[in-house]
């Protein structure tokens, strides 16, 4: 187990941490909504943007991923990621049965695979997992055995970014030159001919938000990190993607987005020495000018109150 009292007391998992992320997107889609003809996610009555929880955690299982590798571009121990791009769950559950369990699927929750999955996927021990579906294909009677390594409340919980302000969905119109298929269009040469070249491109659609400045909570749990043994270095870790993951997730859809905040407030008490909501209170977000429509970091001001902090609480600023 780490020495945690050489370590800064932002990174003790011995200790609660509330903390405060700010980032921005400019000219692009920060997280897009399936069900709006992936329009920039708002709240419908504020028109405020949001991002979820899971596509910030998206963000910092991708920087794990490449940052957690060896020199065969294969994760470090203890640093797998169980929720992968295009991964099948179940696999990954079968793979602590076969090192834990001798491959032996069961009809009840297999307390010691569980441990394991903890330790070998960062994702799993840090955000939590259910993992009571992985089907076996076997059966035990009429009873369909399952790869069943129960269910992990991570350590860190996150709530949904919220937009500071109002932001405007800009749906734009894009053309391609090119086809797919030479049938795409009724306008080419008649079917059954060969068609070198098409006579027309077709349209689609682009979402962008031109500005907007996000504020999402977080929350670290040292019970849940004691017991699914979480260490000072995945904190340390955490604390780094959360500020460096956006240099690791460009693509045009995404425009510019980047870090401009975090502030964790950590607690000498494994209960906390304060409300977190009181601690949020602290850091105010507000723009310089309220008749100008922001377009950048520079159109807001951030106030940092640290005067008079409850006694037991600390404050430390990164990525500012």
């Amino acid at each position: 187990m780490d020495n945690q009292t050489t370590n800064p007391a932002h990174t003790n998992r011995d200790r609660r941490h509330d903390f405060v992320l700010l980032f921005e997107v400019r000219d692009g889609n920060p997280n897009g909504d399936p069900d709006a003809g992936n329009l920039p996610r708002v709240d419908p009555e504020t028109m405020q943007g949001l991002v979820t929880d899971v596509a910030i955690k998206r963000k910092v299982r991708d920087y794990v991923a490449l940052n957690r590798t060896d020199e065969n571009g294969k994760p470090q121990q203890g640093y797998d990621i169980y929720v992968q791009h295009q991964g099948i769950l179940a696999n990954q559950q079968r793979r602590g049965f076969i090192a834990e369990a001798e491959d032996k699927p069961t009809d009840r929750v297999n307390d010691t695979v569980r441990q394991w999955m903890c330790k070998t996927f960062y994702d799993v021990r840090m955000f939590g997992a259910v993992m009571t579906t992985g089907k076996s294909g076997k059966k035990k009677g009429n009873t369909e055995l399952q790869w069943n390594a129960g269910q992990v409340r991570g350590a860190v919980q996150l709530t949904f970014a919220r937009s500071c302000d109002p932001i405007f969905q800009l749906d734009m119109t894009i053309a391609r030159v090119a086809l797919t298929n030479a049938d795409d269009t009724k306008r080419g040469k008649a079917a059954g001919e060969d068609q070198e070249q098409a006579s027309s491109g077709t349209f689609g659609r682009k979402a962008i938000v031109p500005y907007g400045l996000y504020v999402a909570y977080g929350f670290f749990n040292p019970h849940f990190a004691e017991r699914w043994e979480v260490q000072a270095a995945d904190l340390e870790l955490f604390w780094e993607a959360l500020q460096r993951m956006w240099e690791h997730d460009r693509s045009a859809a995404r425009g510019l987005m980047a870090c401009r905040g975090l502030y964790i407030f950590t607690h000498e008490s494994k209960l906390g020495n304060a409300p977190s909501h009181k601690l949020f209170e602290r850091i105010k977000v507000s723009k310089v000018n309220e008749d100008v429509i922001p377009r950048s970091f520079s159109d807001y001001n951030v106030d940092i109150n640290r005067d008079g902090l409850p006694t037991g609480v600390s404050l430390t600023v990164l990525g500012d």
